[in-house]
């Protein structure tokens, strides 16, 4: 079900995004470069609050301007720019943030803060804005949370290039950023001597990506670009096994303390990094043969190069970053808790609250008269799963003591 909804869903959204017409005419109020604007986002459970950081002017705008209040609905937040007055809303585009997750667990709900360095990315305007970020409600009604008016002729806004050790790899054809899907994939924990490494995965999985459908047929609406910096260190952290590594993007596994979750705090480098090229989605790809990796909706996902699993995790974390698709765990550990209010239907295409065959997201794909919720035989499924946990984890084991 996941996949067949993951490709309707995609197809919608690139459809609607790279050929959509809008009432807002984009060169009346932007021109083709980049405001990046850099704040923190603080807070626990019950409290946040945003804290500006930097401005910054950067390369080509690499987003449609033809639709600029960006469907679909979903994400936690919304970046939202409005003329100055804050009458006419010019620009629309949905999120999630690693700050929302950690809202979730456990410390924060005992009310420990914490900082997260967060970047939106808008067309650059002509004149003052006001820029917004609101926020859903346990309801799911968004709400403003921070606003900020911001002059583009600001002479605090940075605006040199900036220069880091990089060297860019084209994975496919360049096109028209403002047409084309652009997606920078960042090499994590890749030694100057393993540049060939990153070459052939960059092209490993750039054919992998383009296997799976919509992205088959629609291929030539992509561009991947691949972004070759060198780490001191290979691979990267695991703070459970007290194994640190020095790399570029500070990637750890054991992220919100799950032992597969793999993400980085990091996001000035990242940022920084992606911004060599045009930009609309950044996959981090980490030189690991581990299982893990981890997606955020509208931010970056990332995913290990090598073993068993690495092609099916990278699909997976793409359903999360660039699909706004939920996770559909019934046994896996994960690190959230209650992330869906109960008697709220979620906003993600691929899961669902209600119960109501005339009323349920994919009720053209079910089969009549068929049982709501329908029977999956839980027990059986726990016991295997369970076996199969076990196996695994001995399996893991096994290879870390072949490892030492």
């Amino acid at each position: 079900m996941t996949l067949r909804i993951q490709s309707l869903f995609l197809v919608f959204f690139l459809v609607v995004t790279l050929f959509a017409q809008d009432k807002i005419k984009f060169d009346e109020y932007f021109t083709n470069h980049t405001m990046r604007i850099d704040y923190l986002h603080v807070g626990n459970a019950e409290e946040e609050m945003y804290i500006m950081d930097q401005i910054y002017k950067t390369g080509v705008w690499s987003g449609t301007v033809t639709n600029l209040i960006q469907p679909p609905n979903l994400g936690k937040y919304f970046y939202k720019v409005f003329d100055k007055s804050g009458e006419h809303l010019l620009y629309a585009k949905g999120f999630d943030t690693y700050f929302g997750e950690y809202q979730t667990t456990k410390p924060a709900k005992e009310g420990i803060k914490k900082s997260y360095h967060e970047s939106a990315l808008i067309p650059y305007p002509k004149k003052p804005i006001l820029f917004v970020i609101e926020k859903r409600d346990r309801k799911q009604k968004l709400r403003p949370v921070f606003n900020q008016v911001i002059d583009p002729d600001d002479y605090r806004i940075i605006a040199e290039s900036q220069g880091f050790e990089a060297e860019i790899i084209e994975a496919t054809p360049a096109g028209d950023p403002n047409t084309m899907v652009d997606i920078v994939i960042l090499g994590e924990g890749y030694t100057a001597n393993q540049k060939v490494k990153f070459t052939n995965d960059l092209k490993r999985f750039t054919k992998t990506f383009f296997e799976w459908q919509p992205y088959k047929d629609l291929q030539t609406k992509f561009c991947i670009r691949g972004i070759f910096a060198a780490s001191i260190d290979s691979s990267v952290d695991e703070p459970r096994k007290k194994s640190y590594k020095n790399t570029v993007f500070k990637c750890t596994f054991n992220s919100l303390d799950s032992e597969r979750y793999l993400l980085t705090e990091d996001n000035k480098t990242m940022h920084d990094y992606a911004g060599l090229v045009p930009y609309d989605a950044i996959f981090i790809m980490v030189n690991s043969d581990r299982y893990g990796g981890g997606g955020i909706y509208n931010s970056f996902c990332t995913f290990t190069s090598d073993g068993r699993w690495n092609d099916f995790v990278f699909h997976h974390e793409i359903g999360h970053s660039l699909s706004g698709l939920a996770d559909e765990y019934f046994s896996s550990d994960v690190s959230y808790e209650e992330f869906y209010p109960p008697g709220i239907e979620p906003l993600e295409p691929n899961i669902t609250a209600l119960l109501d065959p005339a009323n349920i997201k994919w009720k053209e794909y079910l089969y009549p008269g068929i049982d709501i919720p329908t029977p999956w035989n839980m027990d059986e499924y726990t016991a295997l799963t369970e076996k199969y946990e076990e196996l695994r984890k001995e399996h893991e084991e096994n290879i870390e003591k072949l490892k030492t």
